[in-house]
């Protein structure tokens, strides 16, 4: 563990400020947790935890504990989405992983999250055999490599522990990988499906930006599941989600939203995150916009302040239909027409004065899903838990 001794004792914290932070992950190369801010519950139980992981990861490489005061760098705090207090974030070469550590505070638990993180996430092939078997129901990532100890194969482990979470990641060495290197070093991606063609990455493997990019492109989804398990990172992303809720066996209505939303919505990607969930486990949104399992499959959007419904499912696949919906979000148009009805621009003329004012749209449902106020301090409430 590698630290910079600021607290007396054993612990060793590095303390991160505006002046340090860029310099310091741009050199590291390896793990790093980072906490923003501490509970007086939580330092010492942080500082036992960096004492435990440095007995058992002496090399000054492994892992880095680290802290910083986001009341005194609040740009930090903006910069890595800190809404809440205290915040344990994970980072791997320079990039913070999208899954920030949210188990029990607790010397164990905060060791054994590191332990589970310094595990090889790239499992070894002894033959090309293995790979006919290989689970395709998971997304699978396959390095055939001359050696270990080259600059493409580190590459490949800096993309793996990055993506670990979203892909399977396998390698083969030697002459057990010689019949895929037609040309050197190479990298392949298995999809999810029986009998679907594999992909070949074509770009440079010792380039880990194009590497990883390619990876990250094949490993996650631009149409995620939202389940239980993950609603609160998915909503701590703070970008509305556009939803397709649809029955577990209906996978004709997943494959048309993801088309759609690929042939109508890529350049929306990052302003909104497209979803897609199980409609008997998700029945309290449904009705919530007073709809049940028995009318999915349904797609909505919550804004984290009002759900607004997708008129009909039927009319994903009208050219512009289901862009329009969006940019109606983001123009503001789908609040103002659930407040006050029509836009006028959009009114037949001579019906203004019988139209009727539109009902509130009902609350975020999702919202519920973030972080509870029981769990964390939260900015706007500057006393600690």
């Amino acid at each position: 563990m590698v630290t910079a001794l600021c607290t007396p004792g054993r612990a060793e914290i590095t303390s991160l400020d505006s002046g340090n932070i860029d310099d310091t992950l741009s050199e590291l190369n390896f793990y790093f947790l980072a906490v923003c801010r501490f509970s007086q519950m939580l330092h010492p139980i942080f500082e036992e935890a960096s004492n435990v992981v440095r007995d058992e990861y002496p090399d000054a490489s492994q892992v880095v504990f680290a802290r910083v005061d986001c009341d005194q760098h609040t740009d930090i705090a903006q910069r890595y989405r800190i809404s809440k207090y205290p915040t344990l974030k994970l980072f791997r070469n320079g990039l913070m992983m999208k899954r920030e550590y949210r188990g029990q505070r607790s010397v164990t638990a905060i060791a054994d999250f590191i332990r589970q993180q310094k595990v090889d996430p790239i499992a070894g092939v002894s033959s090309l055999e293995e790979l006919n078997r290989v689970d395709r129901s998971k997304r699978n990532i396959i390095g055939f490599f001359e050696k270990r100890n080259s600059p493409s194969y580190h590459t490949y482990e800096k993309v793996a522990n990055i993506l670990r979470d979203d892909c399977v990641f396998m390698a083969a060495f030697g002459e057990v990988s010689k019949p895929e290197r037609f040309s050197g070093d190479n990298i392949i991606y298995k999809p999810i499906g029986e009998g679907v063609p594999d992909m070949v990455y074509l770009g440079s493997i010792s380039n880990f930006d194009l590497t990883y990019a390619w990876a990250q492109d094949k490993c996650v989804p631009l149409v995620r599941e939202i389940t239980f398990e993950n609603g609160e990172e998915l909503t701590e992303e703070g970008i509305p989600f556009l939803i397709l809720f649809h029955q577990k066996d209906d996978t004709d209505s997943l494959e048309k939203f993801q088309h759609e939303v690929a042939r109508q919505l890529i350049s929306e990607k990052g302003s909104i995150n497209f979803l897609h969930a199980d409609c008997e486990k998700f029945r309290h949104p449904l009705l919530h916009i007073q709809k049940t399992p028995a009318d999915c499959p349904v797609i909505a959007i919550d804004s984290f302040r009002h759900m607004y419904v997708f008129p009909d499912f039927s009319d994903l696949s009208v050219s512009g239909k289901l862009k329009q919906f969006v940019l109606d979000l983001h123009s503001g148009k789908l609040h103002r027409e659930f407040h006050h009805g029509p836009d006028p621009t959009d009114s037949t003329p001579g019906q203004e004065e019988n139209k009727e004012v539109a009902s509130s749209p009902p609350e975020s449902s999702f919202l519920k899903l973030a972080p509870s106020e029981t769990r964390y301090t939260i900015l706007r409430d500057r006393d600690e838990l």
